[in-house]
């Protein structure tokens, strides 16, 4: 009999002692109680926690979470309606003051993250919410970090991952955007109108100017030519005498159509000129082209 008894007894104590034992893993953390007390907090390893007297209230991890905020609905400061989502990034850092500071953690951190997000949304017109959005993870994840000291939670990073006008902001950013494409491609095609303008003009002028170059060096070439086929018949005609004779039959020709100029020259012309003379003559049928052009 007394053998029937202390089996059950053995048997008791047995699944007492292995209840009693805790095996607690790296980056986690144990609340024990004493007699509805806190009394201590198990670090990573093995430990024993008295039967009866004694219980595992809660168990957390240390590590670093990642907290999903839902779309909410904001106003920002020139009453446009958004909806804004975000991701918290905390650590538990003191299991007991978070135990017993709030009854439920994380509902307690959507609800805080929300009421930033909303009065953060409020401070900053629609535009600013798109340009400004690293400033205000970093003003949202201060004043986090600050409102969750008291719980024992370290608030490491915050993201705005979402922000959302409504669909009829959404269709009057689209026209804006729109129009401001239009008016861009206006600009470049009359820009590119204008250059193209400028650029003909510029080498019309360039033409003009080259043009002008060429007719000016034309005629200083032709002059010389004339200067230097004058100079060579006089020094022919000083050094040959016979010359002369030969140039006054060459002449010949242009005595007889000058003296039908003459007839048709408008007003009547005289020409004094010495027909022995070639130089004279030369001169005289000179004078009269340039009188007549």
């Amino acid at each position: 009999m007394e053998a029937l008894l202390s089996l059950p007894a053995l048997v008791l104590m047995a699944l007492l002692g292995v209840s009693s034992v805790k095996v607690t893993s790296g980056g986690q953390s144990r609340l024990v109680e004493r007699l509805g007390k806190y009394d201590r907090q198990l670090q990573p390893g093995l430990s024993l926690v008295l039967p009866v007297l004694e219980k595992v209230v809660s168990h957390e991890s240390l590590k670093e979470r990642v907290l999903d905020i839902p779309p909410q609905q904001c106003i920002t400061r020139d009453n446009v309606g958004i909806e804004v989502d975000a991701v918290v990034y905390w650590q538990l850092l003191e299991h007991a003051r978070a135990y017993y500071a709030v009854d439920n953690l994380q509902a307690a951190m959507v609800n805080l993250v929300l009421t930033q997000i909303r009065a953060e949304m409020g401070k900053l017109d629609l535009d600013q919410t798109f340009t400004t959005r690293q400033e205000v993870n970093e003003v949202l994840m201060k004043e986090l970090d600050q409102a969750t000291d008291p719980w024992g939670v370290k608030v490491t990073r915050v993201e705005l991952r979402d922000i959302q006008p409504s669909r009829g902001v959404q269709q009057a950013m689209e026209q804006q955007m729109t129009a401001e494409r239009e008016k861009r491609a206006a600009i470049l095609r009359s820009e590119g109108e204008r250059d193209s303008q400028v650029n003909a003009a510029r080498g019309r002028a360039e033409a003009l100017l080259l043009d002008a170059e060429a007719q000016a060096k034309q005629q200083t070439l032709l002059a010389q030519a004339r200067a230097d086929a004058a100079s060579r018949l006089a020094e022919a005609m000083q050094a040959n005498p016979q010359a002369a004779e030969a140039m006054r039959l060459l002449l010949a020709g242009d005595w007889m159509a000058m003296g039908e100029q003459m007839a048709h020259a408008p007003g009547g012309s005289v020409l004094m000129v010495d027909p022995q003379s070639p130089a004279a003559l030369l001169t005289a049928l000179r004078g009269l082209q340039q009188g007549q052009g």
